[in-house]
């Protein structure tokens, strides 16, 4: 085993042999370049830089990323020195590596400090408008920053150039929140070009069309009347609700959202809800899907107590009004008709809107139930006794009364 007195001296040679190494060294022949190398100084500087990049200012090169910082991006283009980039002319590309090859303008061969000056946007901005062209031109999937929001859609940042990306563009499905896109790089197509006014439109929803197309077709081929799917509420309208049935659209129209009336389909469903409906009917030639929803509940008729005779009193809420009588709502779906003579013993007729309106909660009595037809009439007069009862004892012949003349005639008077 070496003993610690055996390291100190194997050092104390080595220490030695250096300072005798240095001291027999001949510096005046290494400065006059006599006799120590077998090539003179100068040229082997001209065989170093023969190993390096001819570097032209101006120019756009091809560099290899060395190394990532938090602010900056180390590119090596075979130069003596790298060039610093600033990380911030790559945030088009997050998913930035190590060894990636990318496009470098040279801004200088040294600035003050020695530093090779390079720049990745103006390398970019050179060569941007003849990549639009073929990107559009081959129909090629590209990569774009989105920058911000404006009028109508986003602004994107496609090989250095400000593109515009229609909002209609940005997905198959409406866009409630444009800002979510903000700062995100995402793929995009180039759908057309002003050469005129260099305008660049873009789509990310091209490209997801076709796929789309695809699943339509798939599912259109296995649709069936009757058939249970599950949706996902698409968008809402004042006529329906467009369902999401996972790549193709179907409507439920506002009749077959609920066996009541349904003022709109916003009382029923809401944005983004997932909900099972039932095929109705579809055209596979239109891509046309007709969905239901009541239809997956029993009728309300159908559920309706079996006990419900006529004579009974209900209640309700009064639905739709119109001269001729209203039409009130006793369960979701069932409704019945007061005809305005069933609303008071009076024999005057007069218009319904008299005595009740939309939204008023009112008892009445069955007068007739016809479950097959699915009808009901209903009356409120019924509530009270009918005057024509006890005539004969509240308005007896001979007894005296004061009362309001309703009615001249010319052959009479109606009190």
């Amino acid at each position: 085993m070496t003993t610690t007195n055996e390291n100190q001296e194997e050092k104390k040679a080595v220490k030695t042999a250096a300072q005798v190494d240095l001291a027999s060294f001949d510096w005046d022949a290494y400065e006059h370049d006599s006799g120590i190398y077998t090539e003179s100084k100068d040229e082997i500087a001209a065989k170093y830089d023969q190993t390096l990049s001819k570097v032209q200012v101006g120019e756009v090169v091809e560099g290899t990323v060395i190394g990532i910082t938090k602010r900056e991006v180390v590119v090596n283009i075979g130069y003596k020195s790298e060039g610093i980039i600033p990380i911030s002319e790559f945030r088009y590309n997050p998913e930035l590596a190590l060894g990636e090859k990318v496009e470098v303008y040279v801004e200088s061969a040294e600035d003050k400090k020695g530093q090779l000056v390079l720049s990745h946007k103006k390398a970019r901005q050179l060569r941007s408008w003849d990549r639009v062209n073929e990107a559009l031109e081959k129909d090629e999937i590209i990569k774009g920053y989105i920058k911000c929001r404006t009028k109508g859609g986003m602004i994107v940042d496609v090989f250095g150039i400000e593109a515009f990306l229609p909002g209609s563009q940005i997905d198959v499905k409406p866009i409630r929140d444009y800002d979510i896109y903000v700062d995100k790089t995402m793929e995009f197509k180039v759908v057309k070009i002003n050469q005129e006014f260099r305008n660049v439109v873009v789509s990310h929803k091209a490209l997801i069309e076709a796929e789309l197309e695809a699943q339509k077709k798939e599912i259109m081929s296995k649709l069936e009347k009757g058939q249970i799917l599950e949706g996902t509420v698409k968008n809402i309208t004042s006529y329906g609700v467009f369902i999401d049935l996972g790549g193709v659209d179907g409507l439920i129209h506002i009749t077959d959202l609920s066996w009541g009336r349904v003022n709109h389909p916003e009382e029923i469903v809401r944005l983004d809800q997932k909900l099972n409906v039932v095929i109705l009917d579809f055209d596979d030639a239109k891509k046309r899907i007709a969905l239901g929803l009541k239809q997956l509940s029993p009728h309300p008729w159908d559920a309706l107590s079996a006990d419900l005779k006529v004579g009974d009193k209900v209640k309700g809420k009064v639905v739709v009004m119109a001269d001729y009588g209203a039409f009130i709502e006793i369960a979701p779906g069932v409704e019945g008709l007061i005809h305005v003579s069933e609303m008071s013993w009076s024999q005057h007729l007069r218009s319904a809107q008299e005595f009740m309106k939309v939204g008023d909660e009112v008892e009445a009595v069955i007068l007739t139930l016809d479950r097959e037809e699915r009808k009901m009439s209903l009356g409120i007069k019924q509530l009270t006794p009918d005057p024509w009862a006890d005539i004969e004892f509240k308005y007896a012949v001979g007894s005296k009364h004061k009362a309001k003349v309703r009615n001249f005639t010319n052959f009479g008077v109606f009190v």
